[in-house]
């Protein structure tokens, strides 16, 4: 069965009202209309996350774990102090870059990386104060984040687990003889589980219908979680194995879709059935971040290009001026650092697309904030932009 044939057979004698019809057909529209609007963030070194906080804010989590908040209206950066435990003041640092930050429903509070990418770290909105940090878990970095409700969130990690917080389970730090003590909270973890089957845990998604969580792992299998006991319920393997590193979940459609080296899949939410899969056209460099917008999935690619799959009509959108061509967004220049290892690896070679490890849209669905760098691990630089 093709993916179309799937919405189609569960949509059947389900109405759309007219408001759905709108947002389907924008959804549809929108990647037709987009222009490029880059934006400059320095020096730092590629984007892996980002999140809108406001019409005009979008905050974003580098590699070289900056944090850092953009103003798209004036077009200046600020940066958030990460929150530091007392075992980072002992030199017990582990420093891999910030590779999630996500909101809570009610928009009060933003969980991310810390200094030690094995520690969470949550934040009050709007003002960024910190409110606490997750220790002793993780013993390796923390690849994705996701709230489960106002309380309670969920992170997975490297070291092959899933860890279960809440922020209202928090308590001073300790005291420790000759070391400064900061002026936030720490927590522990509800629980923490090993993910059996499992390699590195990659994307964690929640699905507030089931009350499921779905883990991604690198090994190329897909994980069911029960939210509320936090036990495994079963394992499925994916259609293609090499290079999972993307999840995302459409409730509307009953639809996760992962990423992989060379194409999205797509599996029935409610079973991990795979229902059916698309080719990248750009399969070495992989797929890199993915979501859904209405009936349209966003597919970011590590050769700096972006495609909007059409789920209902089971293609790619093509551009209305010319027939058979795929709407496709392109990445800009942004920044590469001419270092040493750019000088005598890499200066060779005119031009290096900028992979989009991020991208998210706005609350109105009508701009789209893309984000990355350069896709080789031996290059430093870093791209932002707004499309509208």
């Amino acid at each position: 069965m093709s993916v179309l044939q799937y919405t189609q057979n569960r949509q059947s004698g389900l109405g759309v009202t007219p408001v759905q019809n709108i947002a389907k057909l924008c959804a549809r529209k929108l990647p037709l209309l987009l222009q490029e609007q880059e934006l400059s963030l320095g020096d730092v070194n590629k984007v892996f996350t980002s999140e809108w906080l406001s019409e005009n804010q979008v905050i974003v989590g580098t590699k070289c774990n900056s944090l850092l908040v953009l103003d798209l209206h004036t077009s200046q950066r600020f940066q958030i102090p990460l929150l530091k435990g007392v075992d980072c003041a002992e030199g017990e640092v582990r420093t891999g870059g910030i590779h999630s930050i996500t909101v809570n429903p009610s928009r009060t509070l933003l969980v991310t990386g810390s200094e030690d990418s094995s520690c969470p770290a949550v934040y009050q909105l709007p003002t960024f104060d910190p409110v606490c940090l997750g220790t002793d878990c993780h013993t390796d970095w923390i690849f994705s984040i996701e709230w489960l409700d106002d309380q309670f969130f969920v992170t997975g990690s490297r070291d092959n687990s899933v860890a279960l917080w809440s922020v209202s389970d928090m308590c001073r730090p300790m005291d420790y003889p000759g070391v400064l003590i900061p002026n936030h909270k720490r927590m522990t973890p509800i629980a923490q589980k090993t993910c059996d089957g499992g390699e590195k845990v990659r994307s964690v998604a929640f699905n507030s219908r089931t009350q499921e969580i779905a883990v991604l792992s690198t090994n190329g299998f897909m994980h069911m979680w029960d939210a509320q006991r936090f036990s495994q319920r079963f394992t499925t393997s994916l259609p293609y194995c090499r290079e999972n590193v993307c999840l995302c979940i459409s409730n509307d459609l009953s639809l996760y879709a992962v990423g992989s080296q060379s194409h999205v899949s797509f599996l029935d939410s409610r079973t991990l059935k795979s229902v059916g899969s698309i080719y990248t056209k750009e399969s070495g460099s992989g797929v890199r971040s993915i979501s859904f917008n209405e009936d349209i999935a966003t597919i970011g690619t590590g050769a700096g290009s972006v495609r909007f799959f059409d789920i209902r009509a089971g293609k790619y959108l093509e551009m209305e001026c010319c027939s058979g061509e795929t709407a496709t967004l392109k990445t800009g220049t942004g920044f590469l650092r001419h270092d040493e290892i750019y000088n005598e690896y890499f200066a060779d070679q005119v031009y290096y697309p900028n992979a989009v490890y991020t991208h998210c849209y706005d609350f109105s669905k009508t701009r789209l904030f893309l984000a990355g760098g350069p896709l080789s691990s031996g290059l430093h630089g870093n791209y932002a932009a707004v499309w509208q």
